[in-house]
């Protein structure tokens, strides 16, 4: 059974994403708005967690810089999970990239309509293969399970 559940306000929200040994992520499922995955009512961060952040937070409310945001998203969890070629650009590290539009990036999913996709991502790399090209999906499946050993 799932279940939508409110325990913080947004002035807790903007304190705590503050911290510095805060990092941004997401428990959401792998979804779609089509087909067997676009079922049911999930939460809308499911598809707009990291959108949210760049856009409401960072755009609009200025809570963090776009760096900083950024940062609680790719190297600190990288760092914190022992992911020692992931989390930022260096040579011989995988290519895990998002190009996105700072004043576009949106989410736009929501509790009625949660099955959407974010605004403003203009492509996806996944282990050094495009994934996600003008909004649109090219069939590669570059992911793998990451695993801390």
């Amino acid at each position: 059974m799932d279940m939508i559940r409110f325990g913080l306000s947004e002035d807790d929200v903007r304190t705590i994403m503050r911290h510095p040994w805060v990092m941004v992520g997401s428990d959401g499922s792998a979804l779609a708005p089509y087909g067997l995955l676009g079922k049911g009512k999930p939460h809308p961060r499911n598809y707009g967690t990291f959108p949210r952040v760049l856009g409401h937070y960072v755009r609009e409310e200025g809570v963090l810089g776009l760096e900083v945001a950024v940062h609680k998203m790719t190297g600190l969890p990288a760092w914190r999970l022992g992911l020692w070629d992931r989390g930022v650009l260096r040579p011989g590290f995988w290519a895990d990239l998002v190009l996105f539009d700072p004043e576009r990036i949106r989410d736009l999913a929501t509790y009625t309509d949660p099955h959407r996709y974010p605004e403003g991502i203009e492509l996806v790399v996944v282990n050094g293969v495009v994934t996600v090209e003008a909004g649109e999906h090219t069939g590669a499946r570059a992911g793998q399970v990451l695993a801390r050993c």
